[in-house]
């Protein structure tokens, strides 16, 4: 873990012997911030059912070290792999790796580092840090349209970070070697596997997976991992205006991690 401090919340599981080990990995930029509630209520249930659960704000991000802009892709990771290092200290059970949108790809990479069976939670998982990245550097773009010039704002960001110069996005500093990890990050299964539970949100009752999500699904399912997959009723609170919850998304997280999903 790289120099520094990084703020956590510690959750113990309120049981005798803990059903499981919970590491969070909060979402990119001001998804942090939408998804804060929502991680909060999650992780008390958690605890109530018997899991213990460490939250922890990655380097430049919330009320740890550092500014957004000094942070790396590699050093994110290695904080997972730090708290995960932390957590399983504190008592013996199986540890479950908890991720929120490009959480999930963090998720995995720390991992793959871990010489050790993970199992995994993941909300609306971002499945190509690639596509994450373009998306986020159209932000820029959009507010070039508001003044007139839009034209190239993608482009000539992308040549700045190939330059190895920072960019600034939304408010938020990005430094080449963020993005370079990012571009390459993949939502691909750890060598060892477990439990996989991928939850995704819609406003919609009879909403499915969407197809590039099976299709991730299906590698998980060829790596060995036993998995379950559901589209929860509820709102998107991690890019939402307001902050919303989304009751369903705690019940069902709780009910595919102790199995009782369908039930």
């Amino acid at each position: 873990m790289s120099p520094g401090q990084r703020f956590c919340v510690y959750h113990p599981a309120e049981s005798a012997t803990p059903l499981g080990l919970v590491v969070y990995v909060h979402p990119f930029a001001e998804e942090l911030n939408k998804t804060r509630r929502m991680s909060a209520l999650q992780a008390r249930a958690m605890a109530r059912a018997g899991y213990g659960v460490l939250q922890i704000d990655l380097l430049g991000c919330g009320d740890s070290s550092g500014d957004f802009g000094d942070a790396n892709w590699q050093t994110w990771v290695d904080d997972v792999v730090g708290a995960c290092q932390w957590i399983q200290q504190q008592a013996r059970a199986p540890l479950w790796l908890w991720g929120t949108r490009a959480g999930c790809l963090i998720a995995t990479q720390a991992a793959q580092q871990m010489a050790q069976p993970c199992n995994f939670l993941f909300w609306q998982p971002v499945t190509n840090g690639k596509l994450l990245l373009q998306q986020f550097l159209r932000l820029k773009a959009a507010a070039g349209m508001m003044d007139g010039g839009s034209k190239g704002v993608v482009e000539a960001l992308r040549a700045d970070l190939a330059a190895g110069r920072p960019v600034e996005v939304a408010g938020y500093l990005l430094a080449p070697a963020l993005t370079r990890g990012m571009d390459q990050a993949q939502l691909q299964p750890s060598p060892l596997p477990g439990k996989l539970v991928w939850l995704e949100l819609s406003p919609r009752e009879d909403s499915q997976l969407a197809p590039a999500s099976v299709k991730v699904m299906e590698q998980w399912q060829q790596a060995g991992f036993a998995t379950h997959s559901e589209v929860v009723s509820g709102p998107s609170f991690w890019q939402s205006v307001e902050i919303e919850e989304a009751p369903g998304l705690l019940a069902a997280s709780l009910a595919g991690m102790t199995g009782r999903a369908g039930a």
